[in-house]
């Protein structure tokens, strides 16, 4: 009971101790940096409060950011009671130019007054930053004094705590045998925002990219290295087939991503037995986000050449395990009457590099180009699916013809032998059709390739009567002659009226990317209705960033490499926007860019998105 009461005059006494501290708002950052450096500067404030706005950055880019972490401490000695508070705000920025950068104060409302940090500056030198750079604040208020502090523990992210790898499923292989390469992310800690920083090249593979898990982000799993538990993501995968044969190289693929690390406040030792409460970690940890740039290591492959022992005449590159067909829809038919013979080849292989054997048919045929088709999809085994040809023939003459076999081979490489596959005989009998006058044949034209000797006869002679008209009758300087001419130039007066009207419009861009941004926003919102609909995780948030960045950019005739999480709020009130609603649009962007990685039901958080981003725009085309 007496712990209670205790606990409850804590709890009243903890605003008093808040009020009595003094608010401010400190700079954490490098004063000195090298041009194409990226660093991080943190804003803390030693209060809880509101509104927070970070300054402009100009004369940098921002990488990543606003990050937040918040901690607090509570104290009792002796009676008296302190508590520490820390609120953290961070971004990520990259230094583009030479020079003496000042960022400006940051701000934030506490108890109905506003409190700032003071300017810091900046200075950008080329190459290394000097290594006597320090880490230096400004802590400045509404109040005097003010101090200095070392960011001693810098937190990183080790090589056993995130990596990549590339794994094949073979590493030695024939010249057209499928391989396929998994690109998987190793971690240890919290990831977010990956986006690929180097693409690895293919130099002597023919290569084709899938994704295995149509409708999520990344398909995840638990994996043990060296008693080690990692989770893994596969972030991408491919299928080779090598074009030539010896060592061929696959050089490195590269990710960037930012890694969420948990830090740890050092626990302060006191006699008083409430600390070993208020000092347990779970209420003095934080969490630090840093950059970290994986990349892969260099994979060689080995490239054996085909056998040139056993190589069939009829082989034609090749490889793999596959089926062989050849089917016609009919066996009897008719002059004139069109047939269809289908040439198939399935099964697993590099089928989308292959050739479907062509037929020989007689000359009294008259064949039209193959229509070719591949239904092939790649997968974890390699490419699996079927390629036909489909040949169109019309029989020109009555009588029975023969279609010799097909034959098709090619190199198995699980048996390391050719395989030959024959397709069986085709006999047709063509009976004589209606209106075939010709007595054995005749002469027809075939692809306007020559002309072929069928019979005793030329048929294709036009026998209805040409159309004569009277040579007295004329249509220069007739009514209708004039007619038509002052209506072309009527119509061309007004279309000349109409494109310079148009070019005006499109000479403001501001004005036509204003009208056109809620069409455009539309659009995209529409695609992200359909990826929704199909559970396509990926692909949803990129149209609903694209739809509401896209919206907000040309709404306000600003340029898109300009505005930022930082600047788009800025911006929104200069034009007349509500600080509420330009808050509460930043917030949807944020929510956008990290409900991609955060956990919890997918499907909810991707409809709530959608009904929030939708709202939004509403909201703002209402406003301007």
């Amino acid at each position: 009971m007496k712990r209670r009461a205790l606990l409850f005059i804590i709890g009243l006494l903890m605003p008093m101790a808040l009020w009595a501290q003094t608010p401010t708002i400190s700079v954490i950052s490098s004063s000195e940096v090298s041009v194409g450096e990226q660093f991080k500067i943190a804003f803390e404030a030693n209060v809880d409060g509101k509104g927070f706005t970070a300054p402009r950055f100009d004369g940098f880019t921002v990488v990543g950011g606003p990050f937040n972490s918040t901690s607090s401490s509570v104290q009792v000695i002796n009676g008296s009671m302190s508590r520490t508070v820390k609120n953290t705000y961070s971004y990520v920025l990259r230094a583009e130019s030479e020079g003496e950068f000042t960022i400006g104060s940051a701000s934030m409302v506490v108890a109905g007054e506003t409190v700032k940090s003071e300017p810091f500056p900046i200075r950008v030198v080329a190459g290394s930053a000097s290594g006597s750079s320090t880490q230096g604040s400004a802590s400045q208020g509404p109040q005097q004094g003010g101090g200095s502090r070392q960011n001693t523990n810098d937190p990183q992210v080790s090589g056993q705590d995130l990596f990549m790898k590339v794994i094949p499923s073979k590493r030695t292989i024939y010249v057209g045998e499928p391989v396929v390469l998994t690109y998987k992310l190793y971690t240890r800690v919290q990831v977010s925002q990956l986006s690929v920083s180097k693409m690895p090249s293919y130099g002597g593979f023919w290569m084709k990219e899938f994704d295995e898990n149509s409708g999520n982000t990344l398909r995840q799993s638990s994996e043990v290295i060296n008693g080690i538990e990692y989770t893994t993501a596969e972030v991408k995968k491919v299928v080779l087939v090598p074009q030539k044969a010896g060592k061929l190289t696959i050089e490195p693929m590269g990710l960037e991503c930012l890694a969420q690390i948990v830090t740890q406040r050092s626990p302060q030792r006191s006699n008083d037995p409430f600390d070993i409460f208020f000092n347990d970690p779970f209420f003095s940890r934080s969490f630090t986000t840093v950059q970290k740039n994986v990349e892969t290591s260099t994979l060689t492959m080995e490239v054996k050449p085909l056998p040139e022992d056993g190589k069939p005449a009829s082989f034609a590159g090749a490889v793999g395990n596959f089926n062989f067909s050849s089917v016609i829809d009919s066996d009897e038919t008719s002059t004139n009457e069109a047939l269809t013979l289908t040439v198939t080849v399935s099964g697993s292989g590099n089928l989308e590099l292959l050739n479907v054997p062509a037929p020989n048919f007689p000359p009294d045929f008259e064949v039209y180009d193959p229509k070719v088709t591949s239904n092939v999809e790649a997968n974890s085994q390699g490419m699996k699916g079927t390629r036909k040809a489909e040949y169109l023939i019309i029989p020109r003459r009555a009588g029975d013809f023969n279609i010799a076999p097909l034959e098709f081979s090619y190199f198995d490489p699980a048996k390391q032998q050719y395989v030959t596959l024959k397709s069986s005989p085709m006999n047709i009998k063509v009976n004589k059709g209606a209106g075939d006058d010709s007595e054995g044949g005749g002469l027809y034209a075939s692809n306007q390739e020559g002309i072929k000797y069928l019979g005793s006869d030329i048929r294709h002679i036009k026998t209805d009567a040409t159309k004569l008209k009277s040579t007295e009758q004329h249509f220069f300087a007739s009514v209708t002659y004039f007619t038509v001419l002052v209506a072309l130039l009527v119509i061309f007066f007004v279309a000349l009226l109409l494109v310079k009207k148009r070019r005006q419009f499109k000479q403001d861009v501001v004005l036509v990317r204003n009208k056109q941004a809620t069409k455009v926003a539309k659009l995209r919102l529409k695609k992200a209705r359909k990826y929704l609909d199909e559970k396509d995780q990926s692909h949803f948030y990129e149209e609903m960033s694209q739809a509401l960045w896209g919206y907000i950019s040309d709404k306000l005739g600003i340029e898109r490499s300009v505005l930022s999480m930082d600047t788009v709020k800025d911006a929104m009130m200069q034009k007349g926007i509500d600080e509420a609603l330009a808050n509460e649009f930043v917030d949807t962007l944020n929510t956008c860019e990290f409900a991609r990685f955060a956990p919890g039901d997918a499907a909810s958080k991707m409809d709530g998105l959608y009904n929030k981003g939708m709202e939004m725009i509403m909201k703002v085309e209402k406003t301007i």
